[in-house]
């Protein structure tokens, strides 16, 4: 985004500055161009987990193949924006009040994560009249990979373990309100490497292959997750896309896969046409650090308490002071960025050099268009939100 669009909005401010800002021009053009790189045999949905805005939603009907969800109210902000777009719905618990409205707003696939939910979806399903499409999570026996967050490869609430797929694939033969479309393997999140994500999901080709065979079915689906990172520490170094995408190619062409693969990407389509201003109210010395303190915080913006790092960031200076007293400043120092909670646990960057940081200052916290306002406490003590503002070009 053009610095002038802070500074525009910095100068019209007339309460201290407080906003989101979202460039959706910025956003069409990452996820065409992500879209674009993927082979013919791959779709690009996006979870909307990361940023469920209606005007994101919008920007990306186009520019993406489908919405991937985890509740049905998000199913609803789907349906709001096109009646006829592709959802596909996860997560681990479904009530039943949400698979019968997947049903209702006509869910493309329903992933499922255990007998019992499955049972109740067929159950469901047969009561209606209906049949449901639908994908079964595995949570594979062995992930070799590492990453920030771990679904698969060890015990937890997400899929169905390996060794009971089999079970079930026999049991959905007698399901006649289900229809098996394929398999969903969501194994790890925010991975940064290329390499490594390529040989997962060369792993997760190998057992679709093998129960395809052993079983003498036929997929047409392989949804391999998300998964994708941002490298928030150094936002130069970024997963590579166009490398990966190339190994895929290959990868398709040595495997001869029957089925379509679909990427449910959120953070990495949506992370870096958000930005999150915020004022500094208040500069101070305690014991020999600096704290700067923010008209906002961790209330609005979550993601860096969340992830426990220092989010990346730049100022915006502001020369104009309205006060007839002393302009608190720190220069040349290691100074922590704090919100206005009262929880020391409201720290968005600990310790970091600046050259000179001001009251009255913007801060501007890069990459968060995705698990920012929408991960966050917003009603915690009760203050105003920040402005959200959705700019076109």
């Amino acid at each position: 985004m053009n610095p002038q669009h802070f500074h525009d909005y910095m100068n019209r401010c007339t309460q201290p500055v407080c906003a989101y800002l979202y460039d959706l021009a910025h956003l069409r053009r990452r996820a065409k161009m992500l879209r674009d790189y993927l082979p013919k045999q791959c779709k690009l949905f996006y979870a909307i987990k990361a940023n469920s805005d209606a005007p994101i939603l919008k920007a990306l009907l186009d520019h993406t193949d489908g919405f991937e969800v985890a509740s049905l109210g998000e199913i609803r902000h789907a349906r709001a924006v096109s009646d006829s777009v592709p959802i596909i719905f996860g997560g681990p618990g479904k009530s039943d009040i949400e698979l019968e409205g997947a049903l209702d707003l006509r869910t493309m696939l329903i992933h499922i994560e255990s007998e019992h939910q499955l049972r109740r979806l067929d159950w469901i399903a047969r009561h209606r009249g209906q049949s449901a499409d639908i994908l079964l999570r595995v949570n594979p026996a062995h992930v070799p990979q590492q990453a920030t967050l771990r679904m698969g490869g060890q015990a937890t609430q997400f899929g169905i373990e390996e060794a009971r797929i089999p079970a079930l694939l026999e049991l959905i033969r007698t399901l006649p309100g289900i229809r098996l479309k394929g398999l969903h393997i969501h194994a790890i999140s925010n991975n940064l490497n290329a390499h490594t994500h390529l040989a997962l999901v060369e792993h997760y080709f190998n057992l679709v292959k093998t129960w395809q065979n052993r079983y003498e079915l036929r997929f047409d689906w392989l949804n391999v997750g998300g998964g994708i990172g941002v490298n928030y520490a150094d936002p130069e170094e970024s997963f590579d896309w166009k490398e990966f995408c190339a190994g895929l190619s290959l990868l398709i062409a040595a495997y001869q896969p029957d089925f379509q693969i679909i990427f449910e990407c959120g953070r990495f389509i949506s992370a870096d046409c958000g930005y999150y201003l915020s004022e500094v109210i208040d500069v101070k010395a305690a014991y020999g650090k600096y704290f700067a303190i923010l008209r906002g915080g961790s209330h609005h913006f979550r993601l860096p308490v969340s992830w426990q790092h220092n989010h990346p960031f730049m100022v915006m200076a502001r020369d104009s002071w309205r006060y007839p007293f002393a302009r608190p400043a720190v220069h040349n120092a290691p100074v922590t960025i704090c919100g206005e909670l009262c929880t020391p646990k409201d720290t968005l960057a600990r310790d970091v050099y600046m050259e000179r940081l001001r009251a009255g200052d913007c801060v501007v916290f890069l990459l968060a268009g995705a698990y920012g306002w929408h991960i966050s406490h917003h009603d915690f003590l009760s203050h105003p939100y920040p402005e959200r503002v959705f700019l076109n070009n």
